[in-house]
């Protein structure tokens, strides 16, 4: 079953996609299906509890329904990114 990610920045737009792509691009090479949906920060609360984990590229302090948060600044400026991408594959496989 594919997991679903909900990727967040502050406009919904430009920074989630390249971090979206990132993580999509990476979890098929691990063999991982997974779908990702662009969301702005301010709209999170709203729709992550259908969501499998959530990934931030900016600081996140709202309601995640209990949806593993993963912080995805690391894949815009690619120092730690490697890790990031681990810790978003661990997460999904914790919750299969």
């Amino acid at each position: 079953m594919s997991k679903k990610i909900l990727v967040a920045c502050g406009n919904g737009i430009a920074t989630s996609t390249v971090v979206a792509t990132k993580i999509k691009k990476y979890l098929a090479e691990e063999g991982i299906d997974a779908e990702t949906t662009q969301t702005r920060l301010t709209e999170v609360t709203g729709k992550v509890a259908s969501y499998d984990l959530l990934v931030t590229t900016g600081q996140f302090s709202g309601q995640t329904h209990g949806v593993p948060y993963v912080l995805g600044m690391s894949l815009l400026t690619g120092i730690g990114a490697d890790e990031t991408l681990k810790k978003i594959k661990e997460v999904l496989m914790q919750n299969s």
